[in-house]
Order: structure tokens, then sequence, then C-alpha cells
């Protein structure tokens, strides 16, 4: 079973993860791109990295803009497991 991050993990990822925000158990990232062709490329990198890491984001698009949240369901909130999937969309984000 993956383990929830403790009250120092979770309080250090405002420093590890400054694009994402702390929102309960999740956390939450809202992209913005030229238009939905750039918006929809973007959400397909993101589903081929969460598909590899079998860790899905709660996601939404509309037009341009795609807001991700990420938690961990079987832990029952933040885990290592978002933390690891935050770093590699930022890591393909052309922001």
């Amino acid at each position: 079973m993956v383990e929830k991050l403790d009250a120092k993990a979770r309080a250090a990822l405002v420093t590890a993860l400054p694009e994402w925000r702390l929102d309960g158990e999740r956390l939450v990232r809202s992209f913005r791109f030229r238009d939905f062709v750039e918006a929809f490329g973007f959400m397909s990198r993101v589903a081929l990295l969460a598909e590899r890491a079998d860790h899905h984001p709660e996601w939404s698009n509309v037009w341009n803009k795609v807001d991700i949240a990420l938690t961990t369901h079987d832990a029952g909130g933040l885990s290592q497991r978002d933390v690891a999937l935050a770093r590699q969309i930022d890591a393909i984000c052309p922001q």
C-alpha cells in the first residue's frame, strides 16, 4: 500500500513544487495554452506519463486551460506518487 505524506513532507511541497498548491489532500495546478490544440497536446503527453506511472490525475480542460489535481486514493491523500508525477508534468510543461 502507498503511504500518505506526513506533515513535514507536505510542508516541504511549497518549496519543492512552487507552481503547485495544496488544496486539502490534493496538489493542484492550472495551465494555460495558446489554444485548444496546444492544451490537448499537453494533456496527451501527461496521459502517457500517468499511464506509465499507473497514477492518473483528476483533470479538466476548457479550450486553452487545463486544471490538474493529484491525489492518491489508495493512501487517502497525498503520496510520493503525486510528487513524482507533478515533477514529471513540470518537466514537460512549456510554460
